[in-house]
């Protein structure tokens, strides 16, 4: 390039910044145009909004200068279309000063300033160099959240531990097909989240998204709320209402807490599993779906199932595929990402300034058990961030459960059959996990010298390794 004057020439035009003046006055254009040229800015104009659009729609720009009154279409449409198509382009509105009031409510619409005419062209300069930065910065938020998505999440379900990435895995599976999932987990786990994804990455991510929480509801409402009802089928039936499987046909229906219906409703949901058709409350008609069905609960259907409270050809209905959410506790090394895209966001929500966390407040988030998981966690963390008045969470501003927590005071759960030799390595893991990978205060709870964990743990790594095969 550096032997190719032309080359450079080109490349300096690419990283050039462009800018589109609309005005339909020739000479407000023309000087503007000069000005900002003079700046180093690539410059383009239009004389209404009608031309500008057409422009736009064939190469985009980063700042669009645009007066208020226009013929055909006036700045007010364009700054409409402009944030319905781009949101990223910035725009600068110019009016005379009997249209300040249209400018403010423009500003409100999303432009980011407003010039008076006749202009200064001092005062413009600066609000372009204003406007092209804030653009830059709110695409250099975009590819930062896209880019800790990509490292640290998976279709909006934050996680980068190894149980987590399992899940991903297994929802990458399930997603193209039409197969009925049956997800469970622990309350505050983000089954909804993992439905959700479940839809987004199917066939059927263009059509509705539909949940129902089955606990939520009494058996006669839920009957109406998924199947609908005519006019007339009871007292305040005062028109026809289409139910939830109408509403998500050609979609995904997700039933969250299935665990929670009565025998008898079950009846009802396992003959439109298998007929893809029902009548509304009070209907004789029947109507057909085409809708995909996943379920969740926090309950043990098998166990349901051999005392009678579920019905065993639903279970094996909905337990096509099963998948099974880990507790946080068992994804300790994701409480960091999820403590930092929590603060982000609700800082944002309650118009706080960012606030950090301390490594010894968040030592001791990775210690607490979290009995009620993500939910509980973010409820915390929301409770914190409204009532804080300091730049950094510390751990006195913890709740007294959550200071006062030891992963000393934590317990292993196993299943009887569990060999003694893999009771030990399960628990030497389980307490690693717990110490978040601290392998010195790990050795010290079990009573045991770090050369020795050590090496237990690499025996059990040779272990998998060799069990798992070449």
């Amino acid at each position: 390039m550096k032997n190719n004057p032309q080359l450079v020439e080109q490349a300096a035009i690419l990283m050039k910044q462009r800018i589109l003046i609309v005005d339909d006055e020739k000479n407000t254009r023309e000087g503007l145009k000069w000005s900002l040229e003079a700046d180093d800015y690539d410059v383009d104009t239009a004389e209404d909004g009608l031309q500008a659009w057409e422009k736009i729609q064939l190469q985009s720009c980063d700042l669009v200068i645009t007066d208020l009154k226009m013929p055909n279409l006036d700045g007010m449409e364009l700054l409409r279309k402009i944030r319905e198509e781009d949101p990223s382009i910035a725009v600068i509105m110019l009016t005379a000063h009997g249209t300040i009031e249209t400018a403010v409510e423009a500003m409100q619409m999303g432009a980011l300033h407003y010039q008076t005419k006749p202009i200064d062209l001092k005062e413009l300069t600066v609000k372009v160099r204003s406007a092209l930065i804030n653009r830059e910065l709110k695409l250099e938020n975009i590819e930062l959240k896209s880019l800790v998505e990509k490292r640290c999440g998976f279709e909006n379900i934050i996680g980068s531990s190894a149980p987590m990435e399992r899940i991903f895995e297994q929802i990458r599976q399930v997603a193209p097909s039409r197969a009925t999932v049956l997800i469970q987990g622990d309350s505050g786990t983000g089954k909804e989240l993992v439905a959700s994804a479940i839809h987004r990455l199917s066939p059927r991510s263009r059509k509705p998204f539909v949940p129902v929480n089955c606990g939520a509801l009494s058996e006669t409402l839920l009957e109406s709320e998924l199947f609908g009802y005519e006019k007339g089928a009871f007292t305040h039936a005062l028109k026809t209402k289409p139910g939830r499987f109408e509403r998500a046909d050609g979609g995904t229906l997700f039933l969250d807490e299935i665990g929670e219906t009565s025998p008898d409703f079950q009846v009802k949901l396992l003959r439109v599993l298998e007929t893809q058709a029902f009548e509304r409350v009070g209907g004789v008609e029947p109507i057909q779906v085409d809708v995909r069905l996943l379920a969740a609960t926090n309950r043990d259907l098998g166990r349901m199932v051999a005392d009678g409270s579920f019905r065993e050809d639903l279970f094996y209905r909905l337990n096509v595929i099963t998948m099974q959410l880990p507790s946080l506790r068992e994804r300790r090394g994701d409480i960091p990402l999820l403590v930092n895209a929590f603060i982000t966001e609700l800082c944002e929500t309650h118009g706080k300034s960012l606030i950090g966390i301390s490594p010894r407040a968040m030592e001791k988030l990775q210690d607490f058990n979290w009995p009620g998981n993500i939910r509980q966690l973010r409820n915390i963390l929301e409770g914190l961030i409204v009532m804080s008045h300091a730049k950094e969470l510390a751990p006195r501003d913890l709740p007294e459960e959550i200071r006062k927590s030891d992963p000393q005071h934590q317990s292993v759960r196993m299943r009887i059959g569990t060999t003694l030799d893999e009771m030990g390595k399960e628990f030497i893991r389980a307490t690693v996990a717990a110490c978040n990978g601290n392998r010195a205060r790990a050795s010290k709870i079990l009573g045991i010298g770090r050369k020795t964990l050590y090496r237990k743990l690499e025996n059990d790594a040779a272990d998998k390794k060799e069990n798992r095969g070449p």
